[in-house]
Order: structure tokens, then C-alpha cells, then sequence
């Protein structure tokens, strides 16, 4: 245990030396929160919405946007470098076995994604008056569920990929379309419809619409809870069967 809790240690000051990366992990998502809050209309209630405001529903966007980052762009080049670089093989070697650092780099990623987290909920409600969320139970399963769903893709772009470089690459083409479906760039709530029931079938959707299920008072729906049980399965397991250790 001593032995995981060092790794984990060092993969997050080792994180914490790449100012650009934990800029956009940790502070982004709540510098996207004030700046949407600060524009008026955007704290006012929308009839479009049900009454609710623009800021209230990118306060759980914002939470979707630290999942995707930590998940799908930052783990599988992490992985796929230290695998090209031979950081695994030679692990193997040791008594710290590749699957402790492995879990010690998801652990690291899990500890930035809750702080980031953490942030946006506090900026949130200290700053714009959104309410936490009202079903905290609700919340934290939404929010396992989601991560652990793009995890999972992004183990599996990290198994498969072969660099670092290319890693980096495909994380970047995949996080545009899937935040894109988690409302980033319009809030799924006044999407189209045929938008709205693909997104709900995205890891990021699903997560999104369970992330704002249990903002205002509810657990996580079925389809969203199937939705990202079913990505965790399907890739989780593809990615223990492809990953490659060196």
C-alpha cells in the first residue's frame, strides 16, 4: 500500500510539472464557469430551458469537460509514452509491477479530476448562486459512472495506439465530437431532437444528462446509467485484452 500511495504521489507531481496540462485539468473548467457566468443573460432563467439558467446547466458541462480532459486526452498519451519509452517493460523488472503504476496514474487522474471538480461546484455556487446538487448520492454515482465509462475509451485508445504522439492525437479528435454531444458548445436541452437522442447515447451525453439528473434532485436515469455501464464493459474489457506492456 505504502508502495502505491509513493507512485501515486509521484505521477501527480509529475503531472504538476506539465503547467500546461494541469492548467486546462484544474482550473479550466472554473475559468469556463465564470467567465459564462459573468454574462448577464446567462444568469437569468430561460423559458427554452424550463426555467432554468444557462449557468446552472455548464456548471455540470464543466464537470463533463475535467472528465474528458483527464480521460480522453491526457491518459491514453501518458500510457502510450510510457510503454514506447519502455517505462513499462523495464517495471516489470522491479517490484513495482506495471499494473501498480498503472493504477497509481488512474488514481492520479481520479484525485485532479474531483479537485477540478470541487472547484466548479464552489465557484458555482459561491459566485452564481447554483445550487448543488440536490441528490449528493445521485451526484457521485453520476459522476463515477461517467468517468469510469470514458476511462475505459480512453485505457483503450492508450492499448492500442503506438506513441505517445498518436495518443495525443486521437484523444484530441475524439474529445471535440463527444463534448460537442455533452452540450459544451450548446446545451443539449435545446439541441434538436434527433441530436438530443444520439447524445444520450454518448459517453459524454449520458454522463452529462446524469451529472444534471442529480443536480436538480434526482438519481441518474436508466439510459444514461446502462449508457455508461455499457462503454466501461465493452471498452474496459477490450482495453485489458489489447493493452500491451511494451
Amino acid at each position: 500500500m505504502r508502495v502505491f500511495a509513493k507512485l501515486t504521489l509521484t505521477e501527480l507531481r509529475l503531472f504538476l510539472r506539465e503547467p500546461v496540462s494541469a492548467f486546462f485539468v484544474l482550473f479550466f473548467p472554473t475559468l469556463l464557469v465564470i467567465i459564462l457566468g459573468s454574462i448577464p443573460s446567462f444568469r437569468e432563467p430561460s423559458a427554452d430551458l424550463g426555467g432554468a439558467r444557462v449557468i446552472d446547466l455548464y456548471v455540470g458541462i464543466a464537470v463533463a469537460l475535467t472528465l474528458a480532459m483527464v480521460a480522453i486526452q491526457i491518459a491514453p498519451a501518458v500510457l502510450a509514452t510510457y510503454r514506447e519509452r519502455g517505462v513499462l517493460r523495464r517495471l516489470a523488472t522491479t517490484p513495482v509491477s506495471p499494473l501498480k503504476m498503472l493504477g497509481a496514474q488512474l488514481a492520479m487522474h481520479g484525485i485532479t479530476a474531483v479537485v477540478s471538480t470541487a472547484l466548479v461546484l464552489a465557484v458555482g455556487r459561491l459566485a452564481f448562486g447554483v445550487r448543488l446538487a440536490e441528490q449528493f448520492g445521485g451526484f457521485v454515482l453520476a459522476f463515477v459512472l461517467t468517468a469510469a465509462g470514458v476511462l475505459a475509451i480512453g485505457l483503450f485508445v492508450g492499448a492500442v495506439v503506438p506513441s505517445g504522439k498518436a495518443g495525443s492525437s486521437v484523444g484530441t479528435i475524439l474529445f471535440f465530437p463527444l463534448m460537442f454531444f455533452a452540450g459544451l458548445w450548446t446545451p443539449r436541452e435545446v439541441m434538436p431532437e434527433v441530436l438530443r437522442k444520439i447524445a444520450d447515447f454518448t459517453p459524454l451525453g449520458a454522463g452529462e444528462r446524469a451529472l444534471n439528473d442529480a443536480m436538480t434532485g434526482s438519481w441518474p436515469n436508466l439510459l444514461s446509467a446502462t449508457v455508461l455501464v455499457g462503454y466501461l464493459v465493452v471498452f474496459g474489457l477490450a482495453a485489458v485484452r489489447l493493452f500491451r506492456w511494451s
